[in-house]
């Protein structure tokens, strides 16, 4: 999201939100779960489902007959194996994993990606995307919005060359959704803990003190006592974010903390598939058939289990792919 989509969507909750209780501001950028259902394969396989799936498409497969399930998953696989080698492996399963969990980020940047590849030559320039966002509000500025727009695009400049990688200033869309979603991207994390630096930092001095980084997060509006979040926070503050215990958090510290080192969960989940679905081979991965007892096959997704096909291609019918 761009510094001006940003900001305008906050000043579009502002009236919402003045009511209510001092709320903390979430800075930090966590890997969001796979599924909101319990992981135990004992009771359902719903938590696969999502996770291999993505919650939303696992729902459109709830209404699916078994026929057109299996004919769904079945072009999935394909997708899964990139090298078409027949074999699907942890990573090639862990990558699809991650696009599932992410496609909301891919259906984002397709909407603005029309609305800024304006001469229609498959990539967005800067002038593009400057003019089809700031065009018209340099040209005829609110003085009463409180934003100052060429600022704004001045820090948009410097994200878009930052993803811009062969620098010729005409993002693809690999390089746009980067822009836009700068924290999904590891060449692109310094340009997020610069840009939450700047938001923070309010002297200037290259740091977060432990004021800024409270400032940031609360606003006394007139409470007589901080909220028990807020001490909890300066406690965090001093013990966990300060490491080198001066006062104040560096650029690496402000790195630490906004993207931390998640536990991948959709590696976890490859290997959870992989190991299920591959049981009495090694090598960790997943070959395309596996006769099942009785004459038939199980699709690759799935474990030859005492003579049954993993629950993650049956949920609509209790078949396997054939």
């Amino acid at each position: 999201m761009s510094t001006l989509e940003l900001l305008l969507c906050l000043s579009l909750c502002v009236a919402c939100v003045a009511s209510k209780p001092t709320e903390k501001k979430e800075r930090v950028h966590h890997e969001a779960p796979l599924s909101d259902k319990a992981h135990d394969d004992a009771q359902s396989f719903d938590y696969d489902h999502d996770a291999f799936l993505g919650a939303d498409e696992a729902k459109t497969f709830d209404q699916l007959t078994p026929e057109e399930s299996k004919e769904r998953l079945g072009k999935i696989v394909v997708k899964i194996d990139s090298d078409q080698d027949g074999f699907v492996t942890v990573e090639e399963l862990r990558e699809w994993i991650k696009f599932a969990q992410k496609r909301w980020i891919y259906e984002d940047v397709e909407r603005q990606w029309k609305g800024h590849d304006l001469n229609g030559d498959g990539t967005v320039s800067w002038d593009e995307y400057r003019n089809a966002t700031y065009g018209s509000v340099l040209d005829d500025p609110d003085p009463d919005d409180g934003f100052n727009y060429k600022q704004m695009m001045v820090r948009d400049e410097r994200r878009f060359k930052m993803a811009d990688r062969d620098g010729d200033m005409a993002a693809t869309k690999e390089e746009f959704t980067a822009f836009l979603h700068p924290e999904e991207y590891d060449y692109m994390k310094d340009i997020v803990v610069q840009e939450t630096m700047e938001d923070i930092d309010k002297n200037g001095d290259g740091f977060i003190d432990l004021e800024e980084y409270i400032g940031d997060m609360y606003s006394h509006d007139g409470e007589a006592e901080e909220p028990e979040w807020v001490k909890t926070e300066r406690e965090q503050f001093v013990e966990f974010r300060d490491k080198n215990r001066d006062g104040k958090m560096d650029p690496r510290e402000t790195r630490d903390w906004i993207l931390p080192a998640d536990y991948d969960h959709a590696e976890a989940e490859a290997r959870h598939l992989v190991y299920e679905s591959d049981r009495d081979k090694p090598g960790g991965t997943i070959h395309p058939i596996t006769q099942q007892k009785g004459g038939g096959v199980c699709h690759p997704i799935t474990t030859w289990m005492g003579g049954f096909c993993h629950p993650i291609t049956t949920w609509t019918g209790g078949a396997a792919i054939p």
